[in-house]
């Protein structure tokens, strides 16, 4: 089925075009808003060639794989006619939405309002992640030429690193456009926000205000980054409301001059000197947090943390907490330039892989010929970083696998987390995911934690989960 097919077919069993409010491409997934869930065909959707799965939450997501997904979400809202669709004055639209917004609660919200903000830059954040790895692997392959500052591989290297940098070096503008998106405000100005903080005249009003620690910059009450986009995320949330309090106030004809040139003054100033202290603190307490769990020197420290966090990280899925970790991978990109708690989550869909392959071995004994096909159909997708087809369609709905699964991607967190295994961006995990770690050591441990992880979910899943449970599935 070609992605043409596929966009049509899943338009067809959502309700057709007049149940879509809204859709947009998630890494792997189609998320689609519709007027009208109950119109929506979830078990012809999850027998469709070319769909993995599908997650019903506020948005109905389809899984359909990295890449593929964002090339169906082009064609999808194409062919939904979304752009037509105009939420504020379709009152079943709003009827939906309300209704939605009742089964929600505010934890939910906001950690949506996180992934709102950053899910859009994913794509960015890898490919810059990846150019900054390819230039630092120049730098360690050819270090003669590298030094002698002239021929085609210096040309190549900066290249790299310029395309790298284009993102990261302004990812605190990149987020206040995003925040300012979510929250209503104008997103050029949000941009500003972030813009501020990485400023150099920071630096200046901080000397002269007595808060700069010219020994040890980092440790200074205000600084260049203090409270990181911690700080830019409150930031553009106070912008959007007093902008609009402005904008209701000012003439018509003194808006354009106006509205942005208070709005900025206004919180410009309460950033600076209130916000990114305070903020700050915050940041620099995580800061400290994470580099005892995550980047621990202490071994023990290092298995017990990284076993438990790949532990128990499907769960956290499961419940939608996972977008609250995205802060802790951007702040671990921008202040520890480098992030270690991505690679150790990544071992928990490569759990499910093998308490996949040890169900399918039972299931094979037990000539239970659903399970058998419905573990072929997911395991490519499992080894590539797609976990929801094993989870709902095969160690979810089992119970017990999806537990013995867990367990056994703790033994590749915790040894991905001994190694100090650091990527430079995240992204989809499972194999895909091995050129995103930083140094070619790291590649090969963060390989051979996949493979514990394969290895010990099985073991413990074959012992763990009894021939009957499968034959009866």
């Amino acid at each position: 089925m070609t992605n043409q097919e596929l966009s049509r077919r899943i338009l067809e069993l959502v309700g057709g075009k007049d149940n879509v409010i809204s859709a947009a491409s998630c890494m792997t997934r189609l998320r689609i808003q519709l007027k009208n869930p109950a119109l929506a065909k979830i078990e012809e959707l999850k027998n469709t060639e070319g769909i993995l799965g599908v997650v019903e939450d506020v948005t109905l997501q389809i899984v359909l794989g990295p890449g593929k997904a964002r090339k169906v979400a082009d064609i999808f809202v194409v062919d939904a006619d979304i752009q037509n669709v105009t939420v504020d004055t379709d009152w079943q639209a709003n009827k939906a939405a309300i209704k939605a917004g009742q089964k929600d609660n505010a934890l939910k919200r906001g950690l949506r309002t996180i992934a709102n903000i950053f899910i859009p830059m994913i794509p960015a954040i890898i490919a810059a992640g990846l150019f900054n790895g390819l230039a630092s692997l120049m730098g360690q392959l050819f270090p003669t030429e590298i030094k002698s500052n002239t021929g085609a591989i210096v040309v190549i290297q900066n290249l790299f690193s310029l395309i790298g940098a284009a993102f990261l070096s302004y990812f605190a503008i990149y987020t206040g456009i995003n925040s300012a998106k979510e929250f209503g405000a104008t997103p050029a100005l949000g941009g500003m926000i972030g813009g501020i903080s990485i400023g150099s005249q920071i630096v200046t009003i901080s000397t002269i205000l007595g808060l700069y620690n010219a020994k040890v910059p980092l440790s200074s009450i205000l600084t260049t980054g203090k409270g990181g986009i911690i700080g830019i995320i409150i930031g553009v949330w106070i912008l959007a409301k007093v902008e609009k309090y402005i904008r209701k106030r000012v003439p018509d004809v003194l808006d354009l001059i106006l509205t942005p040139l208070l709005s900025m003054l206004i919180v410009g100033s309460v950033y600076v000197f209130i916000l990114m202290p305070v903020t700050g603190f915050i940041s620099d307490a995580l800061v400290y947090i994470l580099s005892f769990l995550i980047n621990s020197k202490n071994p023990i420290v290092a298995i017990i943390s990284g076993y438990v966090l790949a532990a128990v990280f499907l769960p956290m899925v499961l419940l939608g907490l996972h977008h609250g970790l995205i802060p802790i991978y951007s702040i671990q990109l921008t202040q520890m330039k480098g992030v270690t708690l991505f690679p150790v989550l990544a071992m928990a869909g490569a759990g499910q892989v093998g308490a996949a392959i040890a169900i399918y071995i039972k299931a094979r004994r037990a000539n239970n010929l659903r399970m058998q096909k419905t573990i072929i159909g997911a395991l490519p997708a499992g080894f590539l970083g797609v976990g929801e087809p094993l989870i709902y369609g095969v160690t979810l709905p089992l119970g017990k696998p999806f537990v013995t699964a867990g367990l056994g991607a703790g033994f590749g967190g915790a040894f991905v987390m001994l190694m100090g295994v650091a990527s430079n961006a995240w992204g989809p995990s499972g194999l895909v995911a091995i050129p995103l770690m930083q140094t070619p050591s790291m590649m090969l441990y963060y390989f051979l934690g996949l493979v514990i992880s394969y290895i010990m979910g099985f073991i413990i899943t074959w012992f763990g989960i009894p021939a009957q449970d499968v034959a009866n599935a």
